[in-house]
Order: structure tokens, then C-alpha cells, then sequence
């Protein structure tokens, strides 16, 4: 099975990268843009059951993936 998983800064904390990539689109022209966050996207191919996979995705998204303090996860499983 395949877990995709997407993390993000959360949205109290401040994101020059996010920030820079804004600031970008508007001088190329692109208007009404309020935000941008910049993020992480994994895929992690797994063996398994899926309650395990679930389990297993979790806890490496809480404790190593991610920082928890500053950002925000969340991920799907596909068989």
C-alpha cells in the first residue's frame, strides 16, 4: 500500500518560504493570491495491514516527519 502524506507549517507560524513564493506570483501578475504555505509532500510505499500501516504512518509523521510544534500533518493510505 501507498501513504501519501502532506505537511504544512501551521497557520500561526510565520513562513518566509511561503512568503517569498507570494511575493513572486504577484510580481509575475498573479493577483487575489491572500497566502501561500509551503509544505512537504511523501510517498512512502508499505507492506501490511492497514490498521499497522495506519499506526506506523502516524507515529513517524509525530515523531520524525514533522515537527509538531510549528507544523501540521495529515496523510491517506491506498491499497
Amino acid at each position: 500500500m501507498k501513504a501519501k502524506i502532506v505537511i504544512t507549517p501551521k497557520k500561526a507560524v510565520v513562513d518566509p518560504q511561503g512568503k517569498a513564493v507570494q511575493n513572486a506570483l504577484e510580481h509575475l501578475g498573479y493577483g487575489g493570491i491572500k497566502g501561500v504555505h509551503v509544505g512537504k509532500f511523501l510517498e512512502i510505499e508499505m507492506e501490511g495491514d492497514l490498521e499497522s500501516a495506519r499506526q506506523q504512518v502516524a507515529e513517524a509523521c509525530h515523531k520524525f516527519l514533522s515537527n509538531p510544534v510549528i507544523e501540521d500533518y495529515h496523510f491517506t493510505l491506498e491499497p
